[in-house]
């Protein structure tokens, strides 16, 4: 049978041996899942034919092997009887069914080992798609994980101490740019003209010692 050359590649596959050589885990499962279940419906199919092939030759051989006890009770009723020709009749039948008996072991021997072999694969796969569905959600979500772990390494030291020189002329600029407009804040505060600041001090003292004065010397006349 054309399947079962495909047996030992099913029967003696390993999931978890897949998964570690699958360069990427999360494609392989829903991949494999898809094989699983298009190999089961296959599987199944076959794996009825042969049972009933199976059941089919192991009823040859219990009806042949029927035969051969019958022939074999009515040489012994033949000879007890004291019919010994008919004795020899039932045994010369006897002997033909006994001569072909072998082939018949044989069939069924054939038969049964393929029914096993293909109840084995069916079993295998049941129990793959099962085991691969209840880990389907784990396994995606450790290979979304391993991946963006890997990316993370894959981050050179060499590039994150450009990242970090180029933050620290930005930071440097910006200092630069805050000290020059604190200067210009500071100049414009200033008086633009020294001798009018002068004149503005001197003015308001001379205008402060005039009232003064003018004061003192009303106080001076009242006495």
């Amino acid at each position: 049978m054309p399947i079962l050359e495909r047996f030992s590649t099913i029967i003696k596959s390993n999931i978890n041996a897949l998964l570690d050589k699958c360069e990427d885990p999360d494609k392989m499962i829903d991949q494999y899942l898809r094989d699983c279940r298009e190999n089961l419906a296959q599987v199944k199919k076959e794996t009825a034919a042969v049972m009933a092939e199976e059941t089919r030759c192991k009823n040859l051989l219990d009806a042949h092997k029927a035969e051969i006890d019958r022939f074999y009770t009515i040489a012994k009723k033949a000879l007890a009887a004291g019919n010994e020709n008919d004795a020899r009749v039932a045994l010369s039948k006897k002997a033909q069914l006994d001569e072909k008996y072998p082939d018949l072991m044989n069939l069924y021997h054939a038969t049964h080992e393929n029914a096993e072999k293909m109840r084995q694969m069916y079993n295998k796969l049941v129990s793959d798609i099962s085991t691969l569905e209840s880990r389907k959600a784990t396994i995606k979500a450790k290979s979304a994980i391993a991946k963006t772990q890997k990316r993370v390494s894959g981050m050179s030291g060499k590039d994150l101490g450009r990242t970090m020189d180029a933050f620290d002329r930005m930071e440097e600029r910006v200092n630069r740019d805050l000290a020059e407009s604190s200067a210009f804040i500071e100049l414009g505060e200033q008086p633009t003209d020294e001798a009018e600041a002068i004149a503005r001090k001197y003015g308001s003292a001379s205008a402060s010692v005039d009232e003064e004065l003018a004061k003192l010397k009303a106080e001076i006349e009242e006495t």
